[in-house]
């Protein structure tokens, strides 16, 4: 019998990147399920997951604008021609049936994220950079046509957490909330685990850390948004043995000049992109996201999963995995954000009784629900699967 072929569209097909890693992932689960897998893209970065073939679009040398625009075209016009029997958008397109929605609503997003700029003249002119750029008009035709037009009301929608689907919601109030479902991310649990003591002691040696050091750490791509100036604010009001951990993000010069401004760059390490996560989290003590947005952290969840209490921003999705104690209304507190840390901090470890993260059985997660939805899907269209 000829294999039932899927098709999952995103600009890049690579490992580098939460939205990424979750449609590699996707279409390496796919394929190890028997199914033929394209994955329709304008770059590939690394080796694809064994049985999926990458189907290039390209990457044409337009600005951010036109490079959205273009794809949507192209997975189009590719998708015209092939006959795929289902297609899972990862992105911005607006030809599919399951649509993962992996953030919010560009105007949600802009409201949010003003005051991650600074305030009067900073915040002034970035709102309006974001009101005259042409990204921001082409975004809002993709969403509009993804959302509200007639052809997009056979899809599925599914919200990477509960907040995105608010957000959702309340940006398209024409959209039926029964046709909105959520799907957390959950990392990978075998991983993701707490270190044993012997081996966060040899991290934490090799770093030079004393036993006495707390280390606060947090992870991110974007330092603004994810409120590393917060915390930079909250470890000037911390004692000298808190220190700052930073992994992910390009150009911490701004940073670390706040840092040193403030009279505490000697404790902050920036480390760069990582490719020992856990290792990162173990040699920890807390971690720290104080975002101004942010769909569904990874990291949050991967901390959770190393053992560390978490504190998160209530503008995180992935938030509701926290509990209420560690949780920072106002991404901008840093009196507050410095509170939460020192009380996170005098907490009992797990050795010392803190019960482990235990993940919750009520709420759908992970890559199955996906591998569901299409086995719904092919036997809806009377296709062997």
């Amino acid at each position: 019998m000829p294999q039932a072929r899927i098709a999952l569209t995103m600009p890049r097909l690579g490992l580098y990147g939460g939205a990424e890693g979750f449609g590699w992932r996707l279409a390496e689960a796919l394929a190890a399920e028997g199914f033929a897998v394209d994955f329709l893209c304008g770059c590939v970065e690394g080796e694809p997951p064994a049985g999926v073939r990458p189907v290039e679009l390209g990457r044409p040398p337009f600005g951010r604008a036109l490079k959205n625009l273009w794809f949507a075209w192209a997975v189009d016009k590719r998708l015209a021609r092939e006959g795929y029997d289902v297609v899972i958008g990862l992105g911005r397109t607006w030809s599919q049936d399951i649509l993962r929605v992996g953030g919010g609503p560009q105007v949600v997003f802009n409201r949010l994220t003003e005051a991650a700029h600074g305030a009067g003249p900073a915040r002034l002119w970035k709102r309006l950079r974001r009101a005259v750029l042409p990204s921001s008009a082409v975004i809002s035709r993709l969403e509009s046509r993804q959302f509200d037009a007639p052809e997009s009301l056979g899809q599925r929608i599914v919200c990477v957490s509960d907040l995105v689907r608010d957000w959702l919601l309340e940006a398209h109030p024409a959209l039926d909330p029964a046709r909105v479902g959520v799907v957390y991310n959950r990392p990978d649990l075998e991983r993701f685990q707490p270190l044993s003591p012997m081996r966060r002691a040899e991290l934490r040696a090799a770093q030079g850390l004393a036993d006495s050091d707390v280390v606060v750490c947090t992870a991110g791509t974007n330092f603004a948004l994810k409120g590393v100036g917060t915390l930079i604010r909250a470890l000037a009001l911390l004692p000298p043995r808190f220190r700052l951990a930073v992994a992910g993000g390009r150009g911490p010069e701004r940073w670390l000049a706040l840092a040193r401004e403030l009279g505490v760059e000697s404790r902050v390490r920036f480390a760069g992109r990582v490719d020992d996560m856990p290792g990162f989290y173990g040699a920890a003590d807390v971690f720290a996201l104080p975002t101004f947005y942010d769909a569904c952290s990874n990291a949050v969840l991967e901390a959770l999963a190393c053992g560390l209490p978490s504190i998160s921003s209530s503008r995180n999705g992935s938030a509701v995995f926290v509990p209420p104690r560690h949780i920072l209304h106002d991404p901008a507190d840093a009196e507050g954000l410095a509170r939460l840390i020192e009380n996170a901090a005098a907490e009992p470890t797990q050795e010392q009784g803190r019960p482990a993260f235990a993940w919750p059985d009520d709420r759908p997660c992970g890559l199955a629900p996906y591998l569901d939805m299409v086995r719904d899907l092919l036997a809806a269209k009377g296709v062997r699967s």
